[in-house]
């Protein structure tokens, strides 16, 4: 699979892999000035890069989970997919869930970015489903 990258002028890395088996590339702010997001204060912070999926592929953009257990930062929509055809600028909606201020500098890593390939359903349309074991049982009802 090839991850086709353009780095937009206000921006000054790529993406990369920390480790050999890491599933998620790093995204760093794309940003001249840090910015402080206040507790409970959503923001859409830049990474000057715009991306090109080969078809059946998405990006998932994940939290990083040092930043969210260390300081509270995750992401709004705690998982968000970049289709394959999107070709805007990527940015990560970063909200703040801790008690404190967080400010994020320039080229920080905020987020990771996982590449998964992807199938579309066929939709069809019934009266009735199978029956399983479960049935209709969730929240909860397998267990604590």
């Amino acid at each position: 699979m090839i991850l086709k990258i353009q780095r937009l002028p206000h921006n000054n890395s790529v993406p990369e892999y920390k480790t050999e088996g890491a599933a998620g590339m790093d995204l760093c702010a794309a940003i001249s000035e840090p910015i402080t997001i206040q507790p409970l204060e959503r923001k859409l912070i830049p990474t000057g890069l715009k991306i090109e999926l080969e078809h059946g592929y998405e990006a998932q953009i994940r939290p990083r989970s040092g930043m969210s257990i260390k300081h509270g930062i995750s992401l709004i929509n705690c998982v968000g997919t970049i289709d394959e055809d999107y070709r805007g600028e990527v940015c990560v909606p970063i909200v703040n869930i801790s008690n404190e201020a967080y400010t994020i500098q320039p080229e920080e890593r905020i987020a990771q970015m996982v590449i998964a390939k992807y199938e579309q359903a066929k939709i069809e349309v019934v009266t009735e489903l199978s029956d399983t074991e479960r049935g209709e049982g969730g929240f909860g009802s397998t267990g604590k």
